[in-house]
């Protein structure tokens, strides 16, 4: 079902104000804030000022050579997957996959077919539906996706499952969080994961997945998010889905009552669903009234 501007604005006047958090939701919410100041927690006391008969310490080794490697082309297929297995443990830690295996089977199935339309044949993907009721979902770098329990409830095709999967796919793939790791003060830890002194070791990517987690507490910035709306619409597109199957779950998300406690994290780490139909209304702008996809209703998995 196609998503007409009058519906778009209809949803961006219906909304305001803020959500109160819940218990699934605030745990998602506290242990990301917990993996994100788990450093200063764990700083040891300094040390006395050492004697001047004893040399100091040498300071920690970087690999100048990978460093700039990555400045210069960004990290590398290996520095990806590990970046994301350490933000998807976290993740996992804080809330389980729902033990519904032909759910996730299922999901594995739409999202690694999706994702099969992105160009990004190097990458492994994952795909996992967390078991929370908050609505959102996440990606990590490495081809690492999940969406909540809650989210999953709101949809009522593939079509619309393709659309949710495209975004986080986009995101993996247009290497947003990579990009604002790149960025980080902590850019000096990627040598040291990258060199063969750190290769046993997951502590220094830990080190930098501190960044990570900050990532996953405020989320990315608009543009990354309207970014990964518009790239997940074609990747949808091109597996041969309806391409409004995105625009159809953030309208069904718009529609939400202000105070719907579910989506607390949602609105911390994206931007508000009317405002991303509004950007969507405006770049896609009727260029895909042409495309028949197919929505599959019928062949959509509830869970029980």
């Amino acid at each position: 079902m196609k998503i007409k501007l009058t519906l778009m604005a209809v949803a961006l006047a219906s909304l305001s104000g803020a959500a109160v958090a819940i218990d699934f939701g605030k745990m998602l919410e506290d242990r990301i804030k917990e993996e994100l100041n788990k450093d200063k927690q764990t700083q040891p006391a300094p040390e006395a000022a050492p004697d001047a008969a004893t040399p100091p310490q040498s300071k920690q080794k970087v690999d100048l050579r990978q460093l700039g490697q990555t400045l210069l082309t960004g990290y590398s297929l290996e520095e990806e997957n590990r970046i994301g297995r350490q933000i998807s443990g976290n993740l996992l830690g804080a809330v389980p996959l729902v033990r519904d295996n032909k759910l996730q089977n299922y999901v594995n199935l739409v999202g690694n077919w999706v994702a099969l339309q992105s160009g990004r044949q190097e990458v492994t993907w994952h795909f996992g539906v967390l078991d929370t009721e908050a609505i959102n979902a996440f990606a990590a770098p490495g081809g690492y996706i999940f969406v909540t329990k809650g989210l999953y409830r709101l949809l009522n095709t593939e079509a619309e499952l393709a659309g949710v999967l495209g975004h986080e796919i986009a995101h993996v793939t247009q290497k947003h969080h990579l990009k604002v790791l790149k960025q980080s003060s902590l850019i000096g830890a990627l040598g040291q994961a990258a060199s063969s002194k750190a290769k046993g070791s997951d502590q220094v990517v830990q080190n930098l997945i501190g960044n990570g987690a900050e990532i996953m507490a405020r989320g990315l910035d608009k543009n990354a998010e309207h970014e990964a709306d518009r790239v997940g619409m074609v990747y949808a597109a091109r597996a041969g889905y309806d391409p409004w199957g995105l625009p159809s779950v953030l309208q069904d998300m718009a529609a939400l009552p202000a105070g719907d406690n579910r989506t607390s994290l949602l609105y911390k780490t994206h931007p508000h669903p009317a405002d991303r139909l509004a950007a969507l209304g405006e770049a896609v702008d009727g260029r895909l009234d042409a495309v028949r996809g197919k929505e599959l209703a019928d062949r959509f998995y509830r869970i029980r």
